[in-house]
């Protein structure tokens, strides 16, 4: 699957997880305004595919994404703002990557810098290899980086690292990352692929309600919600859908759960 002829986003599946992969390689995968504009449709597909538990998000060849395509960045409309629809269409990719109801984890070699760290930000998990370097470019080009990506770089790294990388637009390795919280796991390099593929099976077949639910309390809570109404309703759900008796009897029985929740 292809997000467009110009587009080149493409989707594999492999039972119940889906690689969706920035494919762009001669480019070290900077994303198009066109990429940026076709990302929520794919991800809207995905989403309701009850068969997809999981997404890896990934990028051909040996770099994760180099960020936007610059020659993109005043290619806009307006002359007073140049760049305001090539914004927009970031801002709804990476939205629609946050909100995307399944598990997502990045799988993460090479290049991640700019617009691929937004990428990587937006998903739940990072997982990279030591070849992996990872900046936020924004002071060597004059560009303003907006509040929501500013604050997913919060989240994970804090304010004093979102100011070293902002300010500074230097790039960091993979230790540095792992360090910072930029990245979850460091995998050798040529067990990347395996190890994302046995971590996003391991993910399918856990509760899609337990994730679900997981994801909306992280989001209520980081809001600077308490989170109580959201965990309130999941409970109720897991107890209407069976997921609980399910999990307790699996357990009890000692055998793998049949979770059949699928949202």
């Amino acid at each position: 699957m292809r997000g467009a002829a110009d587009a080149p986003l493409t989707v594999a599946r492999d039972g119940s997880v889906a690689v969706l992969t920035i494919d762009r390689p001669e480019k070290r995968n900077a994303m198009t305004a066109a990429m940026w504009a076709a990302l929520p449709g794919l991800l809207a597909s995905l989403a309701g595919d009850p068969a997809v538990r999981a997404l890896v998000v990934t990028g051909a060849g040996p770099s994760f994404c180099a960020g936007a395509d610059i020659s993109d960045l005043l290619s806009g409309r307006d002359p007073g703002d140049p760049m305001a629809d090539v914004r927009r269409d970031n801002l709804a990719a990476q939205a629609a990557l946050r909100d995307f109801p399944k598990p997502t984890v990045a799988m993460i070699r090479g290049h991640c810098i700019g617009g691929g760290v937004e990428i990587a930000a937006s998903c739940d998990l990072r997982f990279a290899d030591p070849t992996a370097v990872f900046g936020v470019t924004p002071a060597k080009v004059g560009i303003v980086y907006t509040p929501s990506s500013t604050k997913a770089l919060i989240d994970l790294v804090g304010p004093s690292m979102t100011k070293y990388l902002l300010y500074s637009g230097e790039l960091i390795d993979t230790p540095t990352a792992l360090r910072a919280g930029l990245v979850d796991r460091v995998v050798p390099s040529g067990d990347l692929d395996a190890e994302v593929r046995r971590f996003a099976d391991v993910l399918a077949a856990r509760s899609a309600l337990t994730q679900r639910s997981t994801k909306e309390v992280v989001a209520d809570l980081t809001a600077g919600r308490d989170g109580e109404a959201v965990a309130g309703r999941w409970y109720r759900e897991t107890i209407a859908a069976g997921e609980l008796a399910e999990g307790v009897s699996a357990f009890a029985d000692r055998r793998p759960p049949r979770f059949g929740w699928t949202g």
